[in-house]
């Protein structure tokens, strides 16, 4: 079997069949289990002295004991059949990817917002860390698509990245290190020294994923003020990669991003992108789904087209 074959048609299964049934509930998630796993390191290595080794060491193990885990099996698999470990691959390609559970989840917010303010708060506060309580319907409309920009780079085109980059073993990787700064990477008494490595790892391998999503985007609207964005708000952002979808789309869209939140009990300060104060329409989720879907697309056939160039 061709070596193109191998790289490239296990990407395709995972990007159809998540276009097609999204994140199921009901099946297992090696997120999930990822998860489990955090919880019980955290319990038992976050307490006494030593906090910031502890947290360093427990990421690490995490990160290179999933990669080479995932390299090691799907190895094994490989050896013993070919057609069973594309399938395989194909499996955890659509498990590391998150676009459509991503669209679905904002559009349950704009239609929650169809029913009443209440009831679209309490469906965003499953979605963003910050206070929902208090939110307006603009504000709760403008936190949707701030979410949606992030979570395109951190839930679709990095994990795509790293599978580009290292397979299946590299987009599960990634996976555990984003799992591990959701859990533990908060600037808090409890995980402050804990998390710090966590946190930091993910901005690392987030800054070309960051960046990469920022410009697709733009790519696929066809925005240059999009582009302007970018370069003028992206890195004003606290977060040295959030910011730089989000300007993307604040400025494909032409509205402002940013200011101030409530989380966990604390204003945060954050910067605004753009100047535009006007009013986010319902319909104009349609024209968000459809960036985030061509974004994935274009990543997709990217590596498609750069796998084809190397088995020249």
């Amino acid at each position: 079997m061709g070596y193109c074959i191998i790289l490239i048609a296990p990407l395709v299964i995972g990007y159809v069949l998540d276009l097609f049934l999204g994140d199921p509930y009901s099946l297992p998630h090696p997120v999930r289990f990822f998860g489990s796993l955090i919880t019980i390191a955290e319990k038992w290595l976050n307490k006494g002295k030593g906090r910031l080794f502890k947290g360093m060491l427990m990421a690490m193990v995490l990160c290179c004991g999933t990669y080479f885990c995932f390299a090691l099996a799907l190895h094994y698999i490989a050896v013993f059949n070919l057609y069973i470990y594309i399938a395989v691959c194909g499996v955890f390609v659509f498990y590391g990817l998150a676009n459509m559970s991503l669209i679905a989840e904002g559009r349950k917010v704009f239609d929650a917002l169809n029913t009443s303010l209440d009831a679209g708060r309490k469906q965003l506060s499953w979605i963003v860390g910050r206070d929902t309580s208090n939110l307006t319907e603009q504000q709760i409309r403008k936190a949707v698509f701030e979410t949606m920009s992030e979570n395109l780079s951190d839930g679709v085109i990095a994990p795509l990245f790293y599978y580009m980059i290292a397979g299946v073993p590299g987009m599960m990787a990634y996976k555990m290190i984003n799992t591990l700064d959701s859990m533990v990477g908060y600037r808090n008494d409890r995980y402050e020294l804990f998390g710090k490595c966590s946190a930091r790892l993910d901005d690392i391998v987030n800054f070309i994923p960051a960046r990469a999503t920022a410009l697709l985007m733009c790519l696929v609207a066809f925005s240059w003020r999009g582009l302007k964005f970018v370069f003028r708000y992206g890195h004003q952002h606290k977060s040295p990669n959030s910011g730089y979808p989000e300007s993307a789309l604040a400025g494909i869209i032409d509205v402002q991003f940013g200011g101030p939140n409530w989380y966990h009990g604390l204003l945060v300060e954050k910067p605004y992108i753009g100047i535009n104060t006007r009013d986010i329409q319902h319909q104009e989720f349609k024209k968000v789904k459809r960036i985030n879907h061509l974004s994935c697309l274009l990543m997709v056939l990217i590596i498609i087209i750069i796998d084809f160039w190397n088995c020249q």
